[in-house]
């Protein structure tokens, strides 16, 4: 791109360059050069944008955060609806059919970048956390719709269901999982707890 161009939506340009070249090239290919090229711009469009590397990543994990937030309202809102198996094996294929666990796995490979995101997150894995919460979330909204147990353990049954999405989708050289294998997965995380919807 000449020099001088503005460039619309910059931020979001640069976030979806980062993502391309984390799928293509991992963690260790993510370079500002790598960002900027796939990007189509000038190495300094990024550090005008961001005070450095760690900074533009850090905001980048914190807009897909914001992304699964967003997602949690939504996931909330189909309380009641359809059957809470496959409400969650949706969910679980959307957050984790994303670029969301070659983020986790940058998160987990750059000191820098989680050092900055404990200033903002001090606790737990940035985004692993927040996906535990949306699920956390959905199922209290259940429990209280009496879909789930009344003494359902939310805060094991959670982490539990990320932790085994996270294990099924992690492999990126892969195909990911089968639909009926992420819904049977669900299901056996669930089954002591599942009720059915009241008259």
């Amino acid at each position: 791109m000449p020099t001088g161009v503005a460039i619309r939506d910059v931020r979001q340009r640069l976030f979806a360059a980062a993502e391309r070249v984390l799928l293509r090239d991992g963690p260790s290919g993510l370079t500002s050069r790598a960002v900027t090229t796939e990007a189509g711009c000038a190495k300094g469009v990024l550090h005008r944008h961001f005070a450095d590397f760690d900074a533009f990543l850090a905001e980048l994990v914190l807009d897909r955060i914001a992304r699964v937030e967003d997602r949690a309202a939504f996931l909330r809102a189909t309380a009641g609806t359809g059957t809470v198996v496959d409400n969650l094996t949706g969910a679980l294929t959307e957050l984790f059919g994303s670029v969301v666990v070659a983020v986790v796995g940058l998160v987990i490979s750059r000191d820098g970048l989680r050092a900055r995101l404990r200033e903002v997150r001090p606790a737990g894995i940035p985004l692993v956390t927040e996906a535990a919460g949306m699920i956390a979330s959905y199922l209290v909204r259940e429990r209280e719709l009496g879909r789930i147990a009344a003494d359902a353990d939310i805060d094991v049954l959670a982490p539990t269901l990320i932790g085994g999405g996270h294990l099924m989708f992690a492999d990126r050289t892969g195909e990911p999982p089968e639909p009926d294998a992420v819904r049977r997965a669900v299901h056996a995380v669930l089954a002591g707890v599942l009720r059915e919807p009241r008259a």
